[in-house]
């Protein structure tokens, strides 16, 4: 069954408009020739790539999945030709740095054109958007002989790139990896060790792909206090900057997947192979970080697609079953349970995607004006934008399969497709649990002052706007306020205990008061709006206030159970 997709622009439209602000964005001078012309005229060419040869590839990249075959990584039919699209569009350089061949284009646009691809094919989505990680790693920390050489290639899709972390025995305790570096003397080193779980780490249609490695060099210190990036490429540049000699680094194994089974999946052997180090010695997670956190909101971004993916493909099939409604002649849309689904879907996927937006304008005005406020608003939205995302992403994908009803369980339908895909994005670029401790921990050590600032602007805008709607929003940035002042009161312990929930507490007031900001804005889809708000603020919006009493919990009763207690029957 093939797929079919609509690029949802009238949201991304509205939401850069009237919700995230995007017009101060084009108002910098970093980002002055992204006119709402060019944006909308982006957007509209994106969509069609997506719609028309992207959407396709999508069961054949489940059904066919990658294969290694004698040595080389065999991939999807017709995901060659996709790649190409991508490329040969510029959409893989679109925020890189026009020095290098890239558009210049803000975070945000990028984003939503990545959103449109992992709805259209998330298994080939992942391949681009890792190349974009490591392109914005390199700018920030490669030697400027590395990226006049890379950055032109990786930017026009020649050569993609890749990120090493994970190896057999270290898997969120990166500072156990054992991956070695050793200099040989010539400005270069050999890598040895083994990874795992990397994404995209070969395929039949790349040119080049370039893998950046996390390394320890002889006598570094323990921990991740000692680790060092590195630039490994598969082939080592000519003299004229093309692919030359083969390097030392082989795809030993692809994993089977429970989905996105058109992404190969590697685990890379490094044996002697060249490479050069990217930052500092022994300073390679923060060069690392870089690419990690371009990738958390690309994460986040992934399960909001599919979610649009899995809820158009739901929305389609109950507005044509027919069944047992209206003597038979209605379609099961018309049930009030399955209009609830819907609703509910479309209202939580809204939510996740002005989020998300929210975030990609705060990293795009940090850029723009090298303010801290920005930055710092930046850093807090990026791990609530991927733990939401991508519970959105679960959640809508499995409310899919629902609506189906039998058939969802069919593989045959596709329903299923999409809550098989979705699954990872909570647990690969650190699990949602790792991103809610890092929102209470790492993000709160301002003493929650980049939080309070967030919540003191939507509770002022909820006062300004006024009505039922507002003053519901108001209330639960108030509780969310006074559970943030706890928050950084208490030990980490206590605030670990009570993370997720505060994360998703937090997710549930920043999507009413985006709702709000849409319900009100003065547009042809103004009644649909309002409806739509009502729905997230009436059903969803309630939530926060049990999450908040769990995010208070402390981790007292956590451990008040023993592991033989656990065990017991």
């Amino acid at each position: 069954m093939q797929m079919s997709y609509r690029a949802p622009l009238g949201d991304f439209r509205l939401l850069f408009d009237h919700v995230a602000g995007l017009d101060r964005v084009a108002a910098s001078e970093r980002f002055a020739e992204a006119t709402p012309d060019l944006v909308d005229q982006i957007l509209s060419e994106a969509a069609r790539m997506c719609e028309d040869v992207l959407a396709p590839l999508q069961r054949p990249g489940d059904e066919s999945p990658a294969r290694l075959e004698n040595g080389v990584v065999r991939t999807s039919p017709g995901f060659a030709e996709g790649y190409r699209a991508i490329a040969e569009g510029g959409w893989i350089g679109m925020s890189a740095d026009p020095e290098y061949g890239g558009m210049g284009l803000p975070v945000a646009v990028a984003m939503a054109v990545n959103e449109m691809m992992s709805s259209a094919c998330l298994s080939l989505q992942l391949c681009p958007m890792l190349s974009q990680g490591q392109i914005e790693a390199l700018e920030h920390h490669a030697s400027d002989a590395i990226r006049a050489l890379y950055l032109p290639k990786l930017t026009s899709g020649e050569w993609s790139g890749t990120m090493n972390l994970t190896e057999p025995q270290a898997g969120s305790d990166v500072g156990a990896l054992t991956t070695k570096a050793v200099p040989d003397g010539e400005g270069t080193y050999a890598i040895t060790g083994q990874k795992i779980y990397i994404t995209w780490g070969d395929a039949d249609f790349l040119d080049n792909v370039c893998h950046l490695v996390l390394a320890r060099l002889p006598d570094a210190p323990e921990g991740t206090r000692g680790i060092s990036l590195f630039l490994v490429p598969k082939f080592l540049p000519d003299a004229e900057g093309g692919p030359g000699p083969r390097n030392g680094v082989r795809v030993v194994s692809l994993e089977h997947k429970l989905g996105i089974h058109g992404s190969p999946t590697c685990v890379m052997e490094y044996d002697a192979a060249t490479g050069w180090l990217v930052g500092e010695e022994n300073a390679g997670m923060a060069a690392m970080f870089t690419m990690m956190n371009n990738a958390r909101l690309g994460v986040g971004v992934q399960g909001i697609g599919v979610a649009e993916g899995a809820y158009q493909h739901a929305l389609a099939y109950a507005t044509d079953r027919r069944q047992g409604q209206a003597g038979g002649t209605g379609t099961i849309a018309e049930h009030a349970d399955v209009r609830r689904m819907l609703t509910g879907m479309r209202a939580d996927i809204f939510a996740a995607r002005a989020i998300a937006t929210l975030n990609a304008v705060a990293i795009d005005m940090a850029k723009a004006t090298g303010e801290p406020g920005w930055a710092a608003r930046a850093a807090l939205l990026t791990p609530i934008s991927k733990a939401f995302g991508s519970d959105v992403g679960v959640a809508a994908a499995q409310e899919g399969i629902q609506v189906h009803g039998g058939m969802g369980f069919v593989e045959e339908t596709g329903a299923a497709q999409y809550a098989r895909d979705v699954r990872v994005t909570t647990i690969y670029e650190g699990t949602n649990g790792i991103q809610a401790m890092d929102l209470v921990g790492r993000k709160m050590k301002d003493g929650g002052t980049a939080a309070f600032a967030l919540i003191d602007e939507i509770a002022a805008d909820a006062e300004a706007m006024g009505g039922a709607l507002a003053e519901a929003v108001g209330a639960a940035a108030s509780a969310l306020r006074d559970t943030t002042a706890w928050l950084v009161e208490r030990d980490l312990q206590d605030r670990f205990a009570g993370a997720v929930p505060y994360l998703r507490a937090f997710a549930r007031v920043l999507g009413g008061w985006a709702h709000l900001k849409a319900a009100a804005a003065d547009t042809a889809s103004g009644a649909g709006r309002a409806a739509l708000a009502e729905i997230y603020v009436r059903r969803l919006l309630p939530e926060h206030a049990a999450l908040l009493a769990q995010a208070r919990a402390g981790a007292e009763g956590l451990y008040a159970m023993s592991l033989e207690d656990l065990g017991a029957t």
